[in-house]
């Protein structure tokens, strides 16, 4: 019990800070990060004026989770498809700046005299800026709309997933200490390789589980098995020797192609925020105020080199990737700080006790200072644009210039280089599925038959399976791409295309055949030339079968509307624009949304009574209702209040068609009293043209819109009318309509209607 006490007094304790520091910060408009970092120093056994922390070893397990959780959450910002996006300028600057930055941070301790590993790690931690700090800072100078501002953000993505590599590879060095080539190339290489696996294994079941059980999913069903995958991830990632972050990372990353993402993104955030404390104060709690007086020249050198370094190296890789110098420092002066993967990184220093006890307080101290000094240097970065600009000769401003035009018009991509890196693409990725299928048969699945059919039978059907399970994926190897439109352009282009042609064929029918050959060479001792021929004739009958075929289209079908899934209901929902758009921009025509005003003239009028293409040239593609979609809505279809409307057209038309819209939904100025109701009611005499109708023949209702809402007969009571029965004279007929209406109803003059 005194375990558990001591713990909620630890926790209460790191909760009541952070709380009071958050509120502080806030109104000091500071990140709240920096409040967390505090908040641990004040919480910590180096104040001696405060309360501190007893168990610091039960903070440093919590600590771990809210590494976990913060990048688990990362991953559900990001997305592959993201990557793909960002273009080559933010990839060329962000390489540049973490190689550069890497370099440097080694330079530094080893001026110092530090150890190597101290050296290594300090080079980590300064190579990557903050993205939460510097999306703030942008928010609150009102930057966020700026045009280098989405190329920082692009070099902040690419900088978040190779910090993930970063940390693999100082892992791996960590553990074998071990600096050789063949070392960080064999890491790298098996990152790499579970990287691919995970990502396409993940995305072919994952978002299908979630799909198969949405009818189950509760929010906190939701929240438990998105946390469930999450954690199953980092046993699986430690379990092949990564990091329990690299794991979370990967499966945020996956169920960020879900359409889940964004509610299991607003369900961790109040989990990922409350552990995310806890990991941001146990950073502070690390601080010891001797340590940084001792080390504060280091601290400052540091600073100055995160500070300089960052602004040289992020302006000159921005300036290699064809951008403006203005842009280009604009860029490199926003990134001059380090964050939450420098403290990341000197977590798993301290925790594989690679590095120095002084790493962590002087990485600290450099993030605040260079925190607090962020939104000074991002409004620095203008006027120092524009001295540079001054100031630089006039041969350079003309070569920067020339190599910023020149490199933007060097786009076009050839037909061999899309083919080859199609089918690379295609190559890898099955071959480590393949390398995947066949290792878990080889661990688990022959052991299992050997056990149950031992001798030549068991296995001969351990070998039917595995080269069943694998030769959909052989087969897409071999075949794919052999009919696509580079390919038979190239085939019929030139004679001397052909052999290097054929050549890409038998490279990948080799690659298949060596599969099979593994396959019966583990389980079989043949002879090399036996086991060639049958991989051989197996690897034909792979080409050869139909099944086979369809099965491979299938799943690569599966896995590619996976990946699009979320896109495509996006479209579906009109939330995103579909990928045609873009296409009619070249030809001056545009997709545009219009909401139907619930006052509108149009609603409840069909396409065809509108006739919107004949009158304004615009076409109606398609009507979302709700949750519905109409696509290419017929002449039929009726428009009603709040339905959104995408309509093709040019400029001029959308512009006519706009003020039209809003024509339609203004209010008559009379409108409120010609619309008012009311009730009246009038006696059908012998000359009543509605003497001897019945309700339906009378033509109340169609003829003159009102109701009738009862009949007087008599000594009868007023009554509600029978539709077949004739009026009778001295009828007294009770009537409700608007005001027009029923004076009209009044006032035919043939109609002797005697009005009470």
């Amino acid at each position: 019990m005194s375990h558990l006490a001591t713990l909620i007094n630890d926790l209460a304790l790191i909760l009541i800070c952070a709380g009071v520091m958050t509120l502080l910060f806030k109104k000091l408009k500071q990140p709240l990060v920096l409040g967390y970092v505090v908040a641990g120093f004040l919480a910590s056994p180096h104040m001696p004026y405060t309360p501190s922390v007893m168990d610091t070893a039960n903070i440093q397990t919590w600590a771990d989770i809210g590494v976990i959780f913060l990048l688990f959450a990362l991953g559900l910002e990001f997305s592959f498809k993201k990557i793909v996006k960002v273009g080559g300028a933010a990839i060329i600057a962000a390489c540049t700046i973490i190689f550069c930055m890497i370099l440097l941070g080694i330079t530094v301790g080893t001026g110092f005299g530090w150890q190597r590993m101290d050296s290594i790690f300090l080079g980590g931690m300064i190579a990557m800026s903050s993205t939460t700090i510097i999306y703030k800072a942008f928010d609150d100078l009102g930057m966020r709309k700026k045009q280098f501002t989405g190329l920082v953000l692009s070099v902040l993505i690419l900088e978040d997933i190779l910090a993930i590599v970063l940390m693999v590879m100082l892992s791996t060095m960590a553990v074998r200490h071990n600096f050789e080539g063949s070392e960080m190339l064999e890491s790298i290489g098996k990152l790499l390789f579970f990287l691919i696996l995970w990502f396409v294994v993940g995305i072919y079941l994952i978002p299908e589980l979630l799909k198969r059980c949405r009818k189950l999913m509760s929010e906190e069903t939701l929240l438990i098995v998105s946390l469930g995958l999450c954690f199953g991830m980092v046993v699986m990632a430690a379990r092949t020797g990564f990091s329990a972050a690299f794991g979370a990372f990967i499966m945020g990353s996956i169920l960020a192609e879900t359409v889940e993402a964004e509610s299991i993104e607003r369900l961790v955030k109040p989990v990922k925020d409350l552990f995310g404390a806890v990991f941001f104060v146990s950073v502070g709690m690390m601080v010891d105020p001797a340590m940084i007086v001792e080390y504060a020249l280091p601290i400052i050198v540091i600073t100055l080199a995160v500070i300089f370094g960052q602004s040289l190296f992020g302006t000159l890789g921005v300036l290699l990737a064809g951008q403006p110098l203005k842009t280009a420092m604009q860029c490199g002066f926003s990134l001059t700080q380090i964050g939450e993967f420098a403290f990341i990184i000197a977590s798993l220093g301290v925790s594989l006790h690679v590095t120095s006890d002084f790493l962590y307080p002087i990485v600290v101290a450099v993030s605040v200072i260079t925190t607090f000094l962020t939104p000074y240097m991002i409004r620095f970065a203008e006027p120092a644009s524009n001295f540079v600009d001054t100031h630089l000769p006039v041969k350079w401003k003309n070569f920067l210039l020339h190599y910023s035009s020149g490199s933007q018009t060097m786009n076009h991509e050839s037909l061999w280089k899309k083919l080859i890196l199609a089918l690379t693409r295609i190559t890898i990725v099955y071959s480590i599925v393949s390398i995947a299928v066949v290792a878990l048969a080889f661990r688990f699945l022959v052991p299992l038959f050997l056990e149950h059919i031992p001798g030549i039978w068991g296995r001969l059907l351990a070998a039917v399976v595995i080269i069943l399970f694998i030769s959909p994926f052989l087969r897409a190897i071999m075949i794919k791409k052999n009919h696509s439109a580079e390919f038979v352009t190239l085939w019929n282009d030139s004679r001397g295309n052909r052999a290097p042609l054929v050549a890409t064929i038998v490279i990948r029918i080799l690659i298949a055949v060596s599969f099979v050959m593994f396959v019966i060479s583990g389980l079989f001792k043949v002879s090399v030339g036996l086991l060639l021929g049958v991989a051989v004739l197996l690897v034909i009958m792979m080409i050869l079968s139909r099944q086979l075929k369809k099965q491979s289209i299938m799943i690569e079908r599966k896995f590619f509307q996976n990946l699009r899934y979320r896109d495509m209901r996006a479209e579906y929902m009109g939330e995103k624009k579909p990928e045609y758009a873009g296409r009619l921009l070249s030809r001056d025509l545009h997709l545009t949304d219009f909401e139907v005003p619930g006052e509108s003239a149009w609603a409840g009028k069909t396409l065809a009574e509108l006739n919107f293409g004949k009158k304004y040239g615009i076409h109606v593609v398609s009507i979302l209702r709700g949750r519905k979609r109409i696509n290419i809505p017929g002449a039929s279809v009726r428009l009603f209040p709040e339905d959104k409307i995408q309509v093709i057209g040019t400029d001029e038309e959308l512009n006519q068609f706009s003020s039209e819209m809003e024509k339609a939904a203004i209010l008559e100025t009379d409108v409120v009293e010609k619309s008012e109701m009311i009730l009246r009611q009038f006696r059908v005499d012998a000359h009543s043209i509605f003497l001897g109708k019945t309700m339906r023949e009378s033509g109340i209702r169609e003829q003159y819109h009102c109701l009738i809402v009862g009949v007087e007969r008599g000594e009868e009571t007023l009554h509600a009318p029978d539709p077949h029965e004739p009026f009778m004279e001295d009828d007294v007929v009770w009537i409700v309509g608007e005001n027009a209406d029923v004076y009209k109803l009044v006032g035919q003059k043939n109609e002797n209607v005697d009005m009470e």
